[in-house]
């Protein structure tokens, strides 16, 4: 029972986080599960979603991000790297702390699925100028 609350209430606040960057980025993250591995880190298992016409906003990463795109196309631009152009069914890695933005192509909303390997305590994403 008390291993429910906490994974319910765990839950919660990765939702409230998502929101919150959410209403700063333009992108709705929805968290799926976490998992408190490995040590010192937490693994956080996500959908991003980012509106036709629309970017997730240059944001990073305390941890490895990895995805696999679900649906629509974008352009993935990672500071210091050519931009990747990204379809559905494609997957793709950014490194930890890696500045970078997923701005979607053509006229169809993008869906992915992300998986988070970031420190524990830190925010999952943080915004960046």
């Amino acid at each position: 029972m008390f291993r429910k609350l906490l994974l319910g209430l765990t839950v919660i606040a990765f939702a409230g986080a998502g929101a919150a960057f959410a209403q700063q980025s333009g992108i709705k993250r929805t968290p799926l599960q976490k998992v408190d591995f490995p040590a010192g880190y937490n693994t956080v298992t996500a959908i991003a979603e980012v509106p036709a016409g629309g970017a997730s906003g240059r944001h990073s990463h305390p941890g490895a991000e990895t995805g696999y795109v679900l649906e629509g196309e974008l352009e993935l631009a990672i500071d210091g790297k050519p931009p990747l152009k990204l379809k559905a069914g494609d997957s793709y890695q950014i490194p930890e702390g890696a500045v970078h933005d997923a701005k979607t192509s053509g006229d169809k909303p993008l869906k992915v699925l992300g998986v988070y390997v970031v420190k524990a305590g830190e925010p999952l994403a943080k915004p960046a100028p």
